[in-house]
């Protein structure tokens, strides 16, 4: 039976992370559409099933392929923002950040000095801001 299994699969693309997000999804659907007066969620579920299904099926590898990486790529760019965001909030602690006037440029200057010139690293452009 294993054997058979895997001349079936032989050439096809089958799961990658891509399939993962999609089958959690489906099981979310399909839960909610326990509790849910209406069937859109039962049908939404049977949909993305049937779509992972035939994504891990396909005999189209490149596609699928391409499928993930952008799907990789843009789960990487959410982690990154987040990262970036989580770095902005612990620093804010000690810095105050200030947008340059002439060119937006986000400058960092530190907590409690008072009154000082900021020299902006990207245009040269000097403002006085409290800090």
């Amino acid at each position: 039976m294993k054997q058979k299994l895997q001349q079936f699969m032989y050439g096809r693309y089958g799961f990658d992370e891509l399939s993962k997000i999609y089958l959690a999804l489906t099981i979310f659907c399909i839960v909610v559409s326990l509790f849910a007066k209406n069937s859109f969620f039962y049908v939404v579920g049977i949909v993305l099933l049937i779509y992972t299904y035939y994504r891990a099926f396909s005999r189209q590898t490149a596609k699928r392929q391409m499928e993930n990486q952008k799907f990789l790529n843009l789960r990487y760019q959410a982690k990154v923002k987040q990262n970036k965001r989580k770095v902005h909030r612990e620093q804010k602690k000690i810095y105050r950040f200030y947008k340059c006037p002439s060119c937006k440029q986000t400058v960092r200057v530190p907590k409690g000095k008072g009154k000082i010139c900021i020299t902006c690293p990207k245009c040269q452009m000097e403002f006085i801001k409290k800090s």
